[in-house]
């Protein structure tokens, strides 16, 4: 795909979009399509930190594959120094979602979703101190998680992806139009709902957050 590379070089972009939850971006690329099939860059250094404010520093990438239905998340680390995600899916569809669980943040609460696949290759970027969940809409959705911090089960916690005080409206039919049946790990659906979490001290501070990415920025 020679040629398809080289004119890529000359006309690449990606689209950032940030989100209604702040700290939080959609990103569209731009597909280059011939006879023999797809190019197109899943991430790019420059146009990212331009969009963000910050590098993505990379420690860990992890992908996940799971059948039609299955939730993971709400997922969030401790702040510092948390663990932000740039996450696609190269294969499948999912619905991926940001909350903002920040204590103190104007959208509090809020959450905010993109449609993954492997249509559009759209991606989304969740910064530091945000939550992350995401459901499955067909069997085998792969999912490939870019991760600024390494994985530490010590500072890795969760909330209860289905809390009514969170709402996120989950589908109710697969990408093939079937139902969709819900499926919880036991130690997500164990998790906290958000203003337990948020009185037990287990959230971060939005004030914290700020002060930690001003240090990544500064």
């Amino acid at each position: 795909m020679g040629a398809v590379v080289r004119r890529a070089e000359r006309e690449s972009a990606v689209q950032f979009r940030e989100l209604k939850v702040p700290g939080s971006w959609e990103i569209t690329p731009r597909q280059f399509a011939d006879p023999r099939g797809v190019f197109l860059e899943v991430f790019k250094e420059a146009a990212f930190t331009e969009a963000v404010g910050q590098p993505l520093d990379l420690k860990q990438a992890n992908s996940s594959i799971s059948a039609a239905g299955v939730v993971r998340g709400i997922h969030f680390a401790d702040v510092p120094p948390s663990q932000a995600k740039y996450v696609m899916c190269p294969s499948g569809a999912v619905l991926d979602v940001v909350v903002d669980i920040r204590v103190g943040s104007p959208t509090f609460g809020q959450w905010d979703s993109v449609l993954l696949d492997d249509v559009d290759r759209r991606a989304i970027y969740i910064s530091e101190g945000l939550g992350h969940a995401f459901c499955a809409l067909e069997d085998g959705s792969t999912v490939v998680y870019l991760c600024s911090e390494p994985y530490a089960p010590g500072r890795e916690h969760g909330i209860n992806p289905l809390d009514p005080a969170v709402g996120i409206d989950w589908p109710t039919t697969a990408r093939d139009c079937s139902p969709l049946t819900l499926q919880l790990s036991e130690k997500d659906e164990e998790a906290p709902g958000l203003e337990e979490a948020r009185d037990t001290g287990l959230l971060p501070i939005f004030a914290d957050v700020q002060d930690y990415l001003a240090s990544l920025r500064g």
